[in-house]
C-alpha cells in the first residue's frame, strides 16, 4: 500500500452519487497500488451496490476503507441502507432472484468480484453489504 488512506464515506441518493462512489472507489483503489483489472472490479461493484441501495433502498451510504488483516492489504467496501431489506437472500445470492426493479444481478455480480462478501439483510430491516478486494 503506497500510505495510508483515509476511509472515505459516500452517501448515495441519486444517480451522480453511483458516479461519484464509482470514482471514488477506483482512484483509492489505484492509490493503493491496485492493478487496472482490479481497479475496474472495484469501481464495478461499487456503483453496483450504489444502483441497489437507490433502487430499492432510495438512500444509504457506502465506505470505503484500507484494511491490512494477517499482513494482507485490501480495500473494504460496506453498503448500508434502511430500505426494505431482501425477502429471500439465498436466491438474490445464487442469482435465481429477478427483480422488477432491475436486472437482479448486482448482488451476485459483485460478490464474483470480490475476494471477501457478506451480507446482512431482513424484511423491513435494511441491507448491510461488507466485502473486501485484496490486493
Amino acid at each position: 500500500m503506497n500510505g495510508p488512506r483515509k476511509p472515505v464515506a459516500l452517501n448515495i441518493q441519486s444517480e451522480t452519487d453511483i458516479v461519484l462512489a464509482r470514482t471514488a472507489g477506483k482512484e483509492m483503489a489505484q492509490a493503493m497500488g491496485f492493478g487496472l483489472v482490479d481497479q475496474t472490479r472495484i469501481a464495478t461493484g461499487i456503483s453496483e451496490l450504489a444502483r441497489n441501495i437507490l433502487q430499492y433502498a432510495r438512500r444509504g451510504h457506502i465506505r470505503l476503507e484500507a484494511v491490512n488483516r494477517n499482513g494482507r492489504q485490501g480495500l473494504e467496501i460496506l453498503a448500508e441502507d434502511n430500505g426494505p431489506g431482501i425477502a429471500n437472500v439465498r436466491s438474490v445470492l445464487e442469482g435465481s432472484h429477478h427483480s422488477h426493479k432491475g436486472l437482479g444481478l448486482g448482488i451476485p455480480g459483485t460478490r464474483r468480484l470480490m475476494d471477501e462478501f457478506d451480507l446482512a439483510s431482513e424484511p423491513g430491516g435494511g441491507t448491510r453489504v461488507r466485502c473486501v478486494k485484496w490486493l
